[in-house]
């Protein structure tokens, strides 16, 4: 009896916590019954809170979807601006669900792969759209964020400048959409444009552009213009330098020779002054006393021929010899 009664105990434990589950914060859980959703009274999916929770064990399963924001980056990609010029622009959107039971229907069970596949192609044609109606100086110069702010709200509310120019994701989108009218047989009433992202249960957040750059092949001929353009202005720059060169170079030459002329004038004038000054005073001295004149002339003669050579051959009874001799008494 007792162990009939702890096995019901067990049991009845064991079908306790088969029929609680806990739907975690950041999270919505969906429950299936047979593999089918369980809907309320307008066929639309029953969507559970962060909680404590119950369900028939063995024959409901759970479903959980994630309510934070996601985010979803974009491998860059070539775009043409309005002026045909083509940019490479490397982008990230985040993203939340908005409606559980519209996108858990419109992805085919809360798929997020197919969910992001469909909100990739959205957001590739809005982008391309709105730098297409851009040049490249209003792109780069977007400080305030129009152009990012411009594709959120277009992704959210479907709205475009054409409304005739609808696009393959625009189309699968509204496929998405219509068939969440069809399984809930017209009861959840579309207040959103089937062409949005609301139509999914889907509301981005925020758009981001990470990085603008130009193709390579366009960057390396912007390169090779840039540097020939550097390299005409360099030959220009050291052309007029070699021309003032040559310039500074005649000028110093031309002083250097007028300096040179000049200080030869000034010095021949000071030699002839000097020689006449010297003339004179010789001339002055010759009169005076002619003997002392000679003997300085002598002298001078002695030093200046000794200090030459080191042979003379003379007659020993030569004039030039008179004031080394002994003199007469």
């Amino acid at each position: 009896m007792r162990n009939s009664f702890l096995f019901m105990i067990f049991g009845a434990l064991i079908l306790f916590f088969a029929s609680v589950f806990v739907v975690q914060e950041g999270q919505r859980g969906i429950v299936l019954r047979f593999g089918k959703v369980l809907r309320d009274a307008d066929k639309k999916p029953l969507v559970y809170v962060p909680g404590l929770h119950f369900k028939i064990p063995l024959i409901e399963t759970v479903k959980t979807l994630d309510a934070r924001i996601q985010t979803m980056d974009n491998q860059a990609d070539r775009f043409v601006t309005k002026e045909k010029k083509d940019l490479i622009v490397d982008s990230y959107l985040k993203w939340r669900i908005s409606d559980f039971s519209r996108y858990y229907l419109a992805t085919g069970g809360g798929d997020v792969s197919q969910a992001e596949v469909l909100l990739k192609r959205k957001f590739s044609d809005r982008l391309r759209s709105e730098i297409g109606r851009l040049d490249v100086k209003d792109i780069v110069t977007d400080s305030r964020g129009k152009l990012t702010s411009d594709v959120r709200h277009a992704l959210n509310t479907g709205t475009t400048d054409d409304e005739t120019a609808k696009t393959s994701a625009d189309d699968a989108i509204a496929s998405a959409a219509a068939l969440v009218e069809k399984e809930t047989q017209g009861k959840q009433k579309v207040t959103v444009n089937p062409n949005s992202m609301a139509a999914l249960g889907i509301a981005v957040v925020d758009v981001r552009i990470k990085q603008i750059n130009l193709p390579t092949e366009v960057s390396d001929a912007i390169f090779q213009r840039m540097r020939a353009e550097r390299e005409a202005v360099a030959r220009r720059h050291r052309s007029q330098g070699q021309e003032e060169a040559e310039k500074l170079r005649a000028t110093a030459d031309y002083e250097v020779t007028r300096t040179l002329a000049e200080a030869e004038r000034q010095a021949r004038i000071t030699r002839g002054e000097g020689d006449a000054t010297a003339a004179r005073l010789f001339a002055d001295a010759f009169s005076k006393d002619p003997d002392f004149y000679s003997f300085i002339r002598s002298l001078r003669a002695y030093e200046n021929s000794f200090n030459s050579t080191d042979v003379m051959i003379l007659n020993p009874d030569s004039d030039f010899f008179r004031y080394m001799k002994a003199p007469k008494n």
